[in-house]
């Protein structure tokens, strides 16, 4: 359990950041060079590849260099932590609206 908490803190980490999430908004379009990528954000490359070593670091993309280019791909797949935590969440917050309705319900039939 504190495996996968420690994975999906990293997760919500890296998307914390608006130019890392305009980073995979691109990438969900398909792979991108960092050259590319980085054309579209007001800032010095040095800068952007920070942002580029934090995405990979914590699993939502991979890079790979093919002589000086360097191409970034989404790894899709990383994303499942989200869709399982966000599942879990909407159970939860199900299971309570239900419990709550089920008591008002109960107030409105009891009352004479």
């Amino acid at each position: 359990m504190a495996q996968y908490s420690a994975e999906l803190d990293g997760v919500f980490v890296a998307l914390a950041d608006p130019t890392r999430r305009a980073v995979v908004r691109h990438l969900g379009r398909g792979p991108k060079s960092v050259g590319d990528l980085a054309r579209e954000f007001p800032m010095a490359l040095p800068s952007f590849m920070k942002h580029v070593r934090t995405l990979e670091t914590h699993g939502l993309i991979r890079t790979t260099k093919t002589g000086r280019v360097r191409t970034c791909v989404l790894n899709r797949e990383r994303f499942g932590i989200l869709d399982d935590w966000l599942a879990e969440q909407r159970r939860i917050w199900e299971e309570r609206t239900d419990r709550l309705e089920q008591f008002v319900t109960d107030q409105e039939d009891s009352t004479p």
